[in-house]
């Protein structure tokens, strides 16, 4: 058993975005950097521009590649011989205005996918709402390639796409090939670990940094839409069997996500996998190795296999996600 190995927490890493805001400031505990509309704090991420970094204890400034590269089985357990590189990628996303209208390739469309990268399969949480929130899921029915693309030349294409007033708490699923855009919210994302995205129309807006329009990347933006994805709405949680006080938010090929709600101590963490702790509010504490571990508000935690499942001592009440990665071979 590797002593060198403990419950990993990571420094949020904030992404300028013109859609972006400043409402991550009472999230995260890391100040965001002045004057700037922050869109993004990636929570935890294994790409080679955006490598997270350990932010406590003797591993660190480790960074997530590194400890895959040094420690993959005892993070991965046995999950180890399917992953080179972490498969997820953990956001909170601060939508102050609206994002541009987009889509992400499936796993399959090797095509319009960089080498060594995946498509794009990713779900939302909504922590917060305002008076304009509104969230853009898949396509009205009846809407082809043809209406569509005549819509985005003359500038109506929000009639063509299914939406929705999301609630705080709501989680919405969004399949590689949908359709989709959100704005006025403040959500939890989680997704396979790929940044590619193509925008379809971007409300002919300019970036105040550049003075530009954005790209625009519609041939590939076409290809990549399943055009049966229409009419997306908030999922149903499921009261968890595995887990005391928690929901089930999401179960699919890629990433299975609870919530959990509790004031007395629940069990977190799975035998030989990994998981992943985001705290969404309060605090808690769980005890490895005779050394106490904390994690509260904002901030994001790797439990690794080797660790298996602990106990979580809620300070008063905790609201807690808590994801893993399935086992495609018992699928």
């Amino acid at each position: 058993m590797s002593t060198q190995i403990y419950p990993l927490k990571f420094d949020p890493i904030y992404q300028y975005r013109i859609w972006g805001g400043r409402r991550l400031e009472h999230l995260l505990s890391k100040p965001l950097p002045k004057d700037d509309t922050i869109g993004e704090a990636w929570l935890l991420s294994d790409r080679k521009d955006h490598a997270s970094k350990v932010n406590e204890g003797k591993l660190e400034g480790t960074t997530i590649a590194e400890l895959m590269k040094d420690f993959r089985y005892e993070i991965m357990g046995k999950l180890g011989n399917d992953f080179d590189h972490f498969p997820l990628l953990l956001k909170f996303l601060d939508c102050n205005e609206v994002l541009s209208v987009q889509v992400h390739p499936s796993d399959d469309q090797k095509e319009y996918i960089p080498k060594g990268d995946t498509g794009k399969t990713e779900a939302w949480v909504v922590l917060e709402t305002s008076d304009d929130s509104l969230i853009y899921a898949g396509l009205k029915k009846g809407t082809n390639k043809e209406n569509l693309l005549e819509s985005i030349k003359n500038k109506s294409v929000a009639d063509r796409l299914h939406s929705f007033v999301p609630k705080k708490d709501d989680a919405v699923f969004i399949h590689s090939g949908t359709v989709h855009t959100l704005k006025g919210a403040v959500v939890f994302e989680v997704q396979e670990n790929s940044d590619v995205t193509f925008r379809l129309y971007d409300w002919d807006r300019t970036d105040p940094k550049t003075g530009e329009k954005r790209d625009l990347q519609l041939d590939k933006a076409i290809a990549c839409i399943d055009f049966d994805q229409v009419d997306i709405g908030p999922v149903s949680p499921v009261k968890s069997k595995e887990i005391k006080n928690a929901e089930k938010l999401f179960d699919n090929d890629h990433f299975k996500l609870w919530r959990i709600i509790s004031k007395s101590d629940f069990t977190v963490g799975i035998k030989d996998e990994p998981t992943i702790l985001v705290c969404i509010d309060g605090k808690g504490t769980m005890k490895y190795n005779d050394k106490e571990y904390e994690i509260s508000k904002g901030e994001v935690m790797l439990l690794p296999a080797i660790i298996g499942p602990l106990e979580l001592k809620p300070e008063k009440e905790i609201s807690l996600l808590q994801i893993a990665i399935p086992d495609k071979k018992q699928k």
